[in-house]
């Protein structure tokens, strides 16, 4: 599998690996052959994807909570990690008005309490926290961020990852200058892709319309966010913890997210699965009103990773929704989850490597 051979037998430490993104994360892992352990919660969703993707045997999985450091610690030390990929996160807009504090405290708090660990555990060689493309403060600019833009978030959700970037600073500056601990944040844009259930999010909502048999209502039709495919950033993470692993001169703070193309409205994205669905599904247009503040415009401009390591994006946002959309339909058909996931994976870092 290329370079996924690089971790064959290494200990990889994933936070949040009963997410979303943490589970095709260490599904990639497992059959890459590293030795996986995972801390999160319990699954977020019913459905979990972390159930249907067969994990529990191939991997260790802790519940735990990233705010509880000493239980942390505990599952922390009996791991012995060389890599360390950080997801655990409240990672919702519309959550995070609901609950600012916890909110504040799994993303800031669990932070500190990850790099506390990875501190006073010997044997880390390679961190990477991953953030979002809402850590910097929004100007609805028609131009993508770049890395040395201001952070700010402006919602408690989109805050609080500024503030988990500025503690990842502070601890790489204090703590790892000079060692041979390579210390990253990846700021990701808008995933899709296969087994995503959460709230709020616009293709689960495409989903749960087809189950409801009536149309999708999508509330900010006009919000243009950087789309890609769930592998997209997956892959990005492993290649920067695995170069910073090799050379801890490459860590640093990178934007992963698609090209021009891969920018486009809700309702552009609720169209394209429409087209690729057929005519069972469709969407109208409920904006509303007195909705909570989100962004209107973002975009962000992956130069920095595509100099440094020479990535570049794979998929069209147009085959991101095929392949979410053949996920899809294998799950409402009661199909093989696993090897839907092995496909696609198989698929994209195939492509990757022609």
């Amino acid at each position: 599998m290329g370079e996924l051979n690089f971790y064959r037998g290494k200990r990889v430490f994933v936070t949040g690996h009963t997410g979303f993104k943490g589970t095709w994360l260490c599904r990639i892992l497992t059959e890459a052959g590293a030795d996986v352990t995972g801390y999160a919660l319990p699954a977020p969703t019913r459905p979990s994807l972390f159930e249907l993707a067969g994990l529990e045997g191939q991997m260790t999985s802790i519940l735990g909570d990233i705010r509880d450091r000493a239980n942390l610690m505990e599952a922390f030390t009996r791991a012995r990690p060389e890599i360390v990929l950080h997801l655990a996160a409240q990672p919702i807009v519309r959550d995070s008005y609901k609950d600012p504090a916890g909110t504040y405290e799994t993303n800031v708090m669990g932070t500190v309490n990850i790099l506390e660990c990875v501190r006073q555990v010997p044997g880390v060689r390679s961190f990477l926290n991953v953030t979002t493309d809402k850590v910097y403060q929004n100007n609805e600019w028609v131009w993508g961020y770049r890395e040395e833009e201001p952070l700010d978030g402006f919602d408690p959700y989109s805050n609080s990852k500024s503030c988990s970037e500025l503690v990842t600073h502070s601890y790489r500056s204090c703590f790892f200058t000079g060692q041979d601990t390579g210390i990253s944040t990846a700021r990701a844009g808008n995933v899709i892709g296969g087994g995503d259930f959460a709230n709020d999010r616009i293709i689960p909502d495409c989903v749960r319309a087809i189950q409801a048999g009536r149309p999708l209502a999508v509330r900010n039709p006009h919000s243009i966010r950087p789309y890609q495919h769930v592998l997209e950033p997956l892959f990005a993470y492993l290649m920067i913890a695995q170069r910073q692993y090799e050379d801890p001169g490459c860590a640093g703070w990178y934007n992963v997210g698609p090209d021009e193309c891969g920018c486009v409205t809700t309702g552009q994205l609720a169209e394209l699965f429409r087209e690729k669905w057929g005519e069972e599904f469709h969407w109208i247009n409920q904006a509303e009103p007195d909705a909570p503040h989100e962004a209107n415009f973002l975009k962000l401009d992956c130069s920095k990773l595509k100099a440094a390591f020479g990535w570049r994006p794979r998929w069209h946002i147009s085959e991101a929704v095929e392949q979410t959309v053949e996920w899809t339909r294998v799950w409402l058909a009661g199909g093989d989850i696993p090897s839907e996931m092995d496909r696609e994976i198989r698929l994209y870092h195939g492509e990757n490597h022609q």
